[in-house]
């Protein structure tokens, strides 16, 4: 990713993801495509002070999506919101900026109770 995006233009991205969407839901669902088709996987990250490998993107239903983490045999999913991205970023992050853009704006990696991303 070369540089930070514009408002202007993550909103750009967020529309080309959620162009057909009608609802939440929806939308969520259209990021989370864009997320898995154009994020590059695998990539190091570090989490917590320790080296992890980002092996794919996922989406909880109704709810987030989320980094699948590895280390040894160990995996844990971790909210996309909240996933340290090294520099270089991996090819594609610019829609985890995007996802962060869109998501929710209570407190990063924290949905409402009970509710969406928006």
């Amino acid at each position: 990713m070369a540089g930070q995006l514009s408002d202007a233009e993550l909103d750009e991205l967020v529309e080309q993801a959620t162009v057909d969407a009608y609802d939440d839901e929806e939308q969520l669902t259209g990021l989370y495509r864009m997320l898995a088709e154009h994020l590059v996987v695998p990539f190091k990250s570090v989490v917590l002070g320790v080296e992890v490998t980002v092996k794919k993107v996922d989406l909880l239903p109704g709810s987030q999506i989320v980094a699948v983490c590895t280390r040894g045999r160990h995996r844990q999913a971790i909210g996309i919101v909240d996933l340290p991205l090294p520099d270089p970023a991996p090819e594609g992050a610019e829609w985890i900026e995007a996802y962060r853009h869109w998501g929710p704006q209570e407190r990063p990696g924290q949905w409402p109770v009970g509710g969406t991303a928006r």
